[in-house]
């Protein structure tokens, strides 16, 4: 189990992050190509992508901060505004778009009383709506923290906002997820995955954002 920090903006990283992003760098030939993995290391030790975020990058990887945010700007998974604690995305690229994602993304706003794109009440949720997520098989999708629901309708997007509101859960996983709210599903996922995301950024070891559930929990999820 990772620890799951709160975010301390505009503060020095703790020893942990800066532990990691020594790894991650390590791992590749030129310091400069760990740019990318050290921005979602900046957003987990912050919350988001901040201006000392990025210029600690910069000194890390020897690029100027200018470099560093021409990086940020252009991939919009790098969140330059507080998400909040849950981030929802919606697809609504054509394969979603047919079997009615317009309606679904409706739905969630709706429930979370949110504009797309907009921060939601209490710094909870953000609802952002996003072009194909890879899932194109298992339409309409949405995620929640970058983790993946198949199948989903507009009666479970409800559900899901509900259920996030009412448990607020530490930690979102996909199998958990899918298993909840989910469909009809774009391939079998195999066993159960038991590791989740700990906060609005993908779930990866390297970066210290994945939390494994134990055997005990697994049927704790829908309480």
């Amino acid at each position: 189990m990772v620890e799951i920090r709160s975010p301390s903006v505009g503060k020095s990283w703790s020893e942990e992050t800066r532990n990691r992003a020594s790894e991650i760098i390590a791992s590749y030939p030129q310091p400069r190509s760990a740019v990318m993995p050290l921005l979602y290391l900046a957003m987990a030790e912050e919350g988001y992508l901040t201006d000392h975020g990025m210029r600690e990058v910069a000194r890390r990887v020897g690029l100027t901060p200018a470099q560093v945010r021409s990086v940020a700007s252009f991939y919009t998974m790098y969140k330059r505004e507080d998400p909040g604690r849950y981030l929802i995305s919606c697809c609504t690229s054509i394969s979603c778009m047919l079997l009615g994602s317009d309606e679904i993304l409706k739905a969630i706003e709706e429930e979370t009383e949110v504009l797309a794109e907009q921060g939601g009440a209490e710094g909870l949720v953000t609802v952002e709506h996003v072009e194909c997520i890879g899932a194109c098989g298992g339409a309409p999708a949405v995620t929640v923290n970058y983790e993946l629901i198949e199948g989903i309708s507009v009666e479970t997007a409800r559900e899901v906002v509900q259920w996030l509101n009412k448990a607020r859960p530490e930690t979102v996983g996909g199998a958990e997820l899918q298993e909840l709210f989910g469909g009809r599903r774009s391939f079998d996922w195999g066993p159960f995955d038991r590791s989740s995301a700990v906060g609005p950024y993908p779930a990866f070891g390297p970066l210290g954002t994945v939390s494994v559930r134990s055997q005990s929990q697994d049927g704790q999820h829908g309480e």
